[in-house]
């Protein structure tokens, strides 16, 4: 055996070999969402791991994605359908003999994104990250989160109306327009887990282009007067409205929708660990190692979701561009509403906020602040679009909870 010889061999067991062109698109694309990570800094918690994801799972050959059981879960499936007894005693052994461990570790992990968990513990997280003092100073900020939503809505009614999405998967590209990572993931794993790749990259990609996509569509719908308008300083709101708010809100908004109770739930006790000050060390811990721990594991199993064979798909363009329009919509429902309070107010309200009640937190409340500070350099709207942006996280979990309301089974 020559030299040339043994090359071949090892070129054939690689992975170069086993490389099909939409694993190479791909990881492309995955070194384009790391660009815009590591370059541009955006949204780089969430987008570095998605993407490092999505390369490890297109490369061949890794058996990272492996689900050990599904072969022998299929053999069964078969047996029972022909009732061969002796066919499905031996599927039966073999169904048996797999343990979940057996899979690829990615997997593995995946199963904390099925089962909801790594949602409801990013919400614990940004719950105990979350001031909500600016919505209470200013509830009127309630309004803005709730029309903030419309990208939600529309998207759903476009989804449906092109015919090629169920309703239970057009409820999950709708959620896409509350600008919530997270939010979008548990939806769709309980509606549609088989759409969980493109969705999230979609979701978690807009989020991260919020900076991009939001200003031109704010001084599209809003004059130079009305940017300019400087807002009042937000009154100071007491210990106590901040430790009763998050109990008040869990109690009400999850008797009326059940299925909200995960998200909102977390959501509220993080932030009731943070309000409370008498559990210094769970609100750190929530706050600062439990949510980069998971940040870590959902991100990379959710990117390892985007295999090419699946994503690059007629669908999966659809997704992506419905998923741009719907963020759009929500931006300019925000912005709508905003500019009908200032005429309401006589002018003591900046429409800009409007925009941040997208449930991008604190990036939408950022991009407020910025186009305000370009209209009028006296302008500080950072508070008061935080009311706006925080109301829009509630907005989007309850959204959530009604579309599962709806379509979950």
């Amino acid at each position: 055996m020559n030299i040339f010889t043994v090359l071949a061999e090892i070129f054939k067991s690689s992975g170069f070999a086993a490389l099909h062109w939409e694993q190479l698109v791909m990881i492309l694309v995955a070194f384009v969402l790391l660009y815009l990570a590591i370059v541009k800094k955006f949204e780089p918690l969430l987008l570095l791991p998605i993407a490092f994801g999505m390369m490890l799972a297109n490369l061949p050959l890794t058996g990272l994605m492996i689900d050990a059981t599904a072969v022998p879960k299929e053999e069964l499936i078969t047996a029972l359908d022909s009732s061969n007894i002796e066919g499905i005693k031996n599927a039966m052994y073999k169904y048996i003999s797999i343990k979940w461990y057996d899979s690829g570790i990615l997997y593995n992990l995946y199963t904390g994104v099925k089962s909801g968990l790594f949602p409801a513990l990013i919400f614990l997280g940004v719950g105990a990250m979350t001031d909500f003092g600016p919505l209470l100073a200013n509830p009127v900020s309630l309004f803005l989160g709730a029309a903030a939503q419309l990208g939600i809505y529309v998207a759903f009614s476009l989804s449906i109306g092109l015919g090629i999405f169920t309703p239970e998967e057009a409820a999950s590209i709708a959620i896409i327009g509350g600008a919530d990572g997270p939010t979008a993931i548990y939806l769709t794993s309980k509606l549609a887990p088989h759409l969980l790749g493109p969705i999230a990259v979609a979701a978690y990609s807009y989020m991260a282009l919020i900076p991009i996509i939001q200003p031109p569509i704010m001084r599209a719908l809003t004059t130079k007067k009305e940017r300019e308008v400087v807002m009042s300083q937000l009154r100071t709101v007491t210990k106590a409205e901040k430790i009763i708010f998050p109990i008040v809100v869990a109690v009400i908004c999850i008797l009326l929708l059940p299925a909200v109770g995960p998200l909102l739930g977390m959501l509220m006790l993080g932030n009731l660990f943070r309000e409370s000050g008498v559990v210094e060390r769970l609100n750190e811990t929530a706050q600062n190692a439990l949510i980069n721990i998971v940040t870590i594991m959902l991100g990379v199993t959710v990117g390892a979701t985007a295999n090419g064979t699946i994503f690059l798909k007629v669908q999966t363009l659809a997704i992506i561009c419905i998923g741009l329009l719907a963020f759009a919509f929500s931006t300019a429902g925000g912005v709508l509403l905003g500019k009908v309070m200032y005429m309401v107010t006589g002018g003591k309200i900046n429409p800009l906020i409007g925009s941040a009640g997208v449930s991008a937190v604190p990036m939408a409340a950022r991009v407020s602040q910025v186009e305000g500070q370009k209209a009028n350099s006296k302008n500080f709207l950072l508070m008061h679009a935080m009311g706006a942006n925080v109301s829009g996280v509630i907005g989007s979990a309850v959204a959530a909870g009604f579309l599962l309301l709806l379509f979950g089974k």
